[in-house]
């Protein structure tokens, strides 16, 4: 589970219970969201007033929750290195309740599939859970692995959109 504070001082953070339990949520001064992670940390209370991004991403989770919602829309603070940014682009746009491989990924990037370590790498570094679904990413031969939150809250997001977790994924 991720325990990781703000990165600056500016920065806050609060673990909110969400409809997906709870959750480390911080923001940035510019009121941009730079972490919203699953945690183990016992929610706190929702501060006053509530942020604008931490009201739409409350918002945006319940509907994600309730199949209503399948791409978000939030501000997120630029952060990561160009290649992590770019995995984390393509990861976003695996439609909800299919899955891909790390290796296809990286060959949609233009790397070699023996960069999917790296992209595993990247996507263990991702700071936006389920924002930037990075539990759609799957092995190769389908097996759930790695997920930053656990493998057994990845295997509960798939569900709840309805991945087939028998059968091949949808892309290599």
């Amino acid at each position: 589970m991720n325990h990781a504070q703000p990165i600056d001082e500016t920065a806050q953070s609060w673990s909110l219970e969400t409809p997906l339990g709870p959750m480390r949520v911080c923001i940035d001064a510019t009121g941009d969201l730079t972490q919203v992670t699953f945690t183990t940390d016992p929610p706190g209370q929702m501060p006053m007033p509530t942020p604008p991004a931490v009201v739409t991403l409350l918002m945006q989770l319940d509907e994600f929750a309730r199949g209503q919602r399948d791409v978000f829309d939030l501000p997120l603070a630029a952060r990561g290195s160009p290649f992590e940014r770019s995995v984390w682009r393509e990861t976003s746009g695996i439609p909800r309740g299919h899955t891909t491989s790390y290796a296809a990924i990286a060959t949609a990037l233009g790397q070699p599939r023996s960069a999917a370590r790296a992209v595993g790498g990247a996507l263990g570094r991702n700071p936006w859970h389920v924002i930037v679904p990075c539990h759609r990413v799957i092995g190769r031969d389908g097996r759930l692995t790695g997920y930053a939150a656990g493998v057994h809250i990845k295997q509960r997001l798939l569900e709840l959109e309805g991945a087939s977790l028998t059968a091949p994924h949808a892309s290599e």
